[in-house]
């Protein structure tokens, strides 16, 4: 499956799409999410139940905190166009377009980096979340990519760093008992205990 996701080397000759294609090619909501990453098409399946719980525990904890504290941002859960640029369009499982970055937000879609990405790994996306969508967020300069793991219980956190780099700030796991907390969003926390719990 991995290896239908992306276009055959033979293609890529041909010019690198871009949002406009997408919308032209894809107008109607199928729920299939489609993503460019420098101009090639990546289709990936629905998510899974186990996928989604994750996803959706993640998004009600952060919404919970940003509607109690609205100037530090929004968050926001897949399905959503996340322009970064006209070639890279993603959709991020749980993103926050922090207080500062209004801006980004349109009616139709974020365009431009948010301050924090998240995506949970699962077997059709986990090469692809953890070579070139980190790249990728790295070079848009994305503030924070958190990448769960549900088979090993943890979350690695890259966090931008004050010289530019973009290195794993932190790893925690559920078995150490860890909480996860963020400079970016003062106040918020989640055990990984509860957010991977059964």
């Amino acid at each position: 499956m991995e290896g239908r996701d992306a276009m055959p080397d033979a293609v890529r000759s041909t010019p690198k799409l871009t949002y406009d294609d997408l919308v032209a090619m894809f107008p109607d909501e199928d729920g299939v999410r489609r993503e460019l990453i420098d101009g090639e098409l990546f289709v990936t399946p629905s998510p899974l139940v186990p996928h989604q719980r994750l996803v959706w525990r993640l998004a009600v904890s952060i919404g919970a905190h940003l509607e109690a504290h609205p100037d530090q941002g929004e968050a926001f859960a897949a399905p959503l166009d996340v322009i970064l640029t006209p070639h890279d369009v993603v959709e991020p499982d749980v993103l926050v377009a922090l207080g500062d970055q209004r801006d980004i937000l349109t009616a139709k879609h974020v365009h431009g980096a948010p301050g924090i990405v998240v995506e949970v790994l699962s077997p059709s996306t986990r090469k692809r979340d953890l070579t070139i969508k980190r790249q990728l967020f790295d070079r848009e300069g994305v503030r924070e990519y958190w990448i769960v793991d549900p088979d090993r219980q943890s979350i690695a956190v890259y966090r931008r760093a004050g010289d530019g780099s973009f290195p794993v700030a932190m790893t925690l796991a559920a078995k150490d008992a860890s909480t996860l907390t963020t400079p970016l969003l003062p106040g918020w926390e989640l055990s990984l205990e509860r957010l991977f719990a059964k």
